[in-house]
């Protein structure tokens, strides 16, 4: 029972990931799209294509939060004592990418719509690079029980690395579903724009991820076996291969079905992490059996488990699904065209 328990933590991982890391892809590109006049139709295709799900995108992260303290209460209070300052940056993003992204768009002046922007922005990068740096000091070994909070425990060349990783992984994503985005909402200007950004993010992706083979080789090693090898192995084949699809569909400019083979590529990386850390919680100290909680409280969290899928998983997916196309929101002619409205030039 906490083995599948975990597989569920490793699965609502992949979702967050791939759910929350295109919303920060978006404000990766946000900050990256130049000043007001330049960024103005690219910001207004973002606020549009996150607005119906990005709050909807967080309910992941409730969830990995829920089954970790609940389920292996050990893991948790292990990560959280040794790597609670990244964590806590990571929380202040997303509190700060929240009320950012928010309050810009009803915002007129433009100059406090610049700091919104900047908050949602920022923080788009903060958050994930600190999440990242969090699973790269778990994954190299350095947190353990009784482990007290120190700068080496995430500030190290494996952390720094996934951290990395992390933000180009999401960046590719957000460019990914940009360019669909300015397919269905009629901005045929923008899915050029994007397309050549998700194949930047790619190569940012592959560079990294080639860099990181011979840090983790002495860092992390029995992370490092473990996807180079069997069943992880299997999964980092797959990811790269969804990956190249993908690159070669955004070539031919055949959207169709990049969406789902950039979130294959990204769940199927973490479903190899979760796969290389078998059968630890904490590599290499302490496995899921000796982590998991009491008997009766797995039972009841399965149980509970259970219920929150059939009753948010079907609800998700519709909302999710109107979404991709196009029946929650559209864009106007004035939005693409990105008026000018009152107050924009104070």
């Amino acid at each position: 029972m906490a083995e599948f328990i975990a597989w569920v933590l490793v699965l609502a991982i992949a979702a967050y990931a791939c759910a929350g890391g295109t919303d920060y892809g978006a404000g990766f590109w946000d900050l990256l799209a130049g000043g007001a006049e330049r960024g103005k139709r690219p910001r207004w295709l973002i606020d549009h294509a996150m607005a119906p799900v990005w709050e909807a995108n967080n309910v992941w992260l409730i969830f990995v939060l829920v089954i970790m303290w609940t389920g292996f209460p050990t893991v948790f209070q292990a990560v959280f004592s040794a790597l609670w300052l990244p964590l806590a940056l990571a929380a202040v993003g997303l509190v700060l990418r929240g009320a950012g992204f928010a309050l810009r768009k009803p915002t007129r002046r433009l100059a406090q719509r610049r700091i919104y922007g900047a908050m949602f922005a920022v923080s788009s990068l903060v958050t994930p690079f600190f999440l990242g740096a969090v699973l790269g000091g778990i994954a190299s070994g350095r947190v353990k029980v009784g482990t007290t909070a120190s700068a080496d425990a995430w500030a190290n060349g494996t952390s720094v690395l996934v951290g990395l990783l992390a933000i180009a992984a999401t960046a590719f994503l957000g460019a990914v579903f940009l360019c669909s985005d300015a397919l269905r909402f009629g901005a045929h200007d923008l899915v050029d724009y994007f397309r050549v950004r998700a194949l930047i993010a790619f190569g940012a992706v592959v560079v990294l991820a080639l860099i990181a083979l011979p840090v983790t080789h002495d860092d992390a090693r029995y992370v490092w076996d473990g996807l180079t090898g069997g069943l992880g192995l299997l999964l980092i084949i797959l990811a790269a291969v969804c990956g190249l699809a993908t690159v070669l569909l955004l070539l031919r400019r055949s959207h169709g079905w990049t969406r789902y083979t950039s979130v294959a590529s990204v769940a199927l990386t973490v479903g190899a992490w979760g796969c290389a850390q078998r059968p630890y919680a904490l590599p290499t100290s302490l496995t899921v059996a000796d982590a998991a909680g009491a008997a009766h409280t797995l039972r009841w969290l399965l149980i509970v488990t259970a219920i929150a899928i059939v009753l948010v998983g079907p609800a998700l997916v519709v909302l999710y699904r109107l979404d991709t196309m196009g029946e929650l929101e559209e864009l106007t002619d004035s939005d693409t065209g990105a008026v000018r409205t009152a107050g924009d030039n104070l």
